[in-house]
């Protein structure tokens, strides 16, 4: 008979547990099983002897296995992407339609904002009536349909991983690769890919901070994933500035439609990125590189996209006509001014932690899970790195509720800005790929 205190035990002494156990601990996390004491104790041996890549992929395998697991019959590749989370990153509003444009089609399982970086979910309800929250015979339904839906995950999704999500926050365990590794794959591979490409930010707005740190995360679901029998890559991508000049909700909604109406030049850093993604994407698929990233670019060049986008929009209860009227349906902030730049210089770094912060102190984000979020507020008109200014001139516009959040966000831009007499060495915007 497996017991979980035999588990943690041979963890503790840097043995690795069987798959059968490592399943049947997934599980005990479920039905409740596992205690947790023993889910902590769990968490801080994996953090500090790890489980091997066979026992990652057990643990992964399990606790998507510890609820529903979707399963699709349809005409084309059912496929998906994840990023490990930044500012300014809304790729996947304009991703997923692309991609059905494409004939790929993407259930794509989203989630909310995370200490200092947004979330997609909260991003789409800053459009009225849209819900983030539907039945799995609704989700059926609008991706065959439409090609794509971004929702939230049902509470019959990987129940493993919410139970231990929790503990990891409370016992400092959030660090362990693997198990930020079968955390995020557990409720990706639930939603019953065939393909997936993974986003791992690095950078100073990112969770990973250092290129070895990022590589090793995305070595790690790369490897993890496809061993559970999902085809995936992944790039390292660049978070040393927000991806989109832009942080908030709606208006990242905005600069995302905007980009899908043809403006490039509204978010280039974040066109490019969608392109080269869903460039990957098509890749896996068996397409050309350069086929694959022609045919994201004209999805989203001559307005299938956004038309497709329109459609996801309406089906899932938001307005009809949001290609043609999007400026109306979102939220504006009552209160609009520019941060100046404090003397000349040019553009150097920006803290991104800091920038995401200073939004979520706005009310553009949560402190505690229970805030309720201010759609409106954030910054627009980041000045991209390399930008050389004037002693006044405008480096970023706030949005704000009122006057003091507005100067307290104003005061916390400033401290995430470094000016330089020289300008920046310039990072590209993707780093590595990480291949199967």
């Amino acid at each position: 008979m497996i017991d979980a205190r035999d588990i943690i035990a041979k963890l503790r002494d840097k043995g690795h547990p069987t798959v059968e156990e490592l399943t049947w601990f997934a599980q005990g996390l479920a039905s409740g099983a596992v205690s947790d004491a023993q889910a902590g104790a769990f968490a801080m041996a994996t953090l500090l002897n790890g489980l091997g890549q066979e026992g990652r992929v057990a643990l992964t395998m399990g606790m998507r296995d510890s609820g529903d697991v979707m399963t699709w019959d349809l005409p084309g590749p059912v496929m998906d992407k994840h990023s490990t989370g930044g500012v300014g990153d809304c790729v996947s509003l304009v991703l997923a339609p692309a991609l059905a444009v494409c004939g790929i089609y993407v259930p794509m399982i989203s989630g909310r904002g995370l200490g200092h970086t947004g979330g997609t979910l909260d991003k789409l309800e800053a459009i009225p009536g849209y819900k983030v929250q539907i039945t799995e015979d609704r989700l059926h339904e609008v991706v065959a349909d439409i090609g794509c839906a971004i929702v939230g995950a049902t509470r019959q999704i990987a129940p493993a991983d919410r139970r231990l999500y929790a503990i990891r926050d409370v016992t400092s365990t959030v660090e362990s690769i693997d198990l930020i590794t079968a955390s995020i794959l557990s409720k990706k591979l639930a939603a019953g890919p065939q393909g997936l490409v993974l986003d791992v930010k690095v950078g100073s707005g990112a969770f990973m901070k250092t290129t070895r740190n990022a590589r090793l995360l995305a070595r790690s679901l790369v490897d993890t994933a496809n061993g559970a029998g999902c085809a995936t890559a992944a790039m390292l991508t660049d978070m040393n500035e927000p991806l989109a000049p832009v942080l908030g909700n709606a208006l990242e909604v905005a600069v995302s439609m905007e980009v899908l109406a043809g403006n490039r030049d509204a978010a280039p850093r974040l066109h490019d990125l969608t392109v080269a993604l869903g460039a990957r994407v098509l890749e896996l698929h068996g397409e050309a590189p350069e086929a694959a990233e022609r045919r994201i670019s004209e999805a989203i060049s001559s307005g299938q996209a956004m038309a497709r986008f329109a459609q996801m929009v309406s089906a899932l209860g938001g307005p009809p006509d949001m290609d043609e009227d999007w400026h109306s349906h979102l939220p504006k902030a009552p209160i609009v001014f520019d941060v100046p730049a404090p003397e000349a210089g040019f553009v150097a770094g920006w803290q991104g932690q800091g920038l995401g912060l200073a939004v979520v102190h706005m009310g553009g984000g949560r402190r505690v899970e229970t805030d309720r979020i201010d759609p409106s507020v954030g910054l627009t008109d980041v000045a991209p790195l390399g930008t050389r200014v004037e002693a006044g001139d405008p480096i970023a516009r706030i949005h704000a509720r009122d006057t003091a959040t507005g100067q307290q966000a104003m005061a916390e831009v400033l401290a995430a800005l470094t000016l330089a007499e020289a300008a920046p060495k310039l990072h590209p915007l993707v780093h590595e790929r990480i291949d199967p």
